[in-house]
């Protein structure tokens, strides 16, 4: 009788019962979650990683940096001025 393959979702399930791995992917779902939003934006209003540097005044390698996920030093300021740049709205959150 052959084995059945696991597939990812039933492999991460059994991962995310440890709480050390839970709360690991939590923290870098989140980072990734952050970068992606930026990009999507970004890419949303047909910018360039070079053009939307240049409305904030930073290099295309800095936007590369933010929007690839596994950034870890985000600023606030940075931060709202991508939102002021994008004409959006930056939400900061303490739950």
């Amino acid at each position: 009788m052959a084995k059945k393959l696991l597939d990812f979702q039933d492999v991460l399930r059994e991962e995310l019962k440890d709480k050390e791995f839970k709360k690991y992917y939590e923290e870098e779902g989140k980072r990734l979650e952050l970068g992606y939003k930026i990009a999507k934006l970004r890419e949303k209003l047909g910018l360039t990683q070079e053009e939307l540097a240049k409305k904030i005044h930073t290099s295309q390698t800095a936007i590369a940096r933010l929007e690839g996920g596994d950034y870890l030093g985000y600023s606030l300021r940075t931060l709202e001025k991508i939102a002021l740049a994008t004409g959006s709205h930056l939400e900061v959150q303490f739950r």
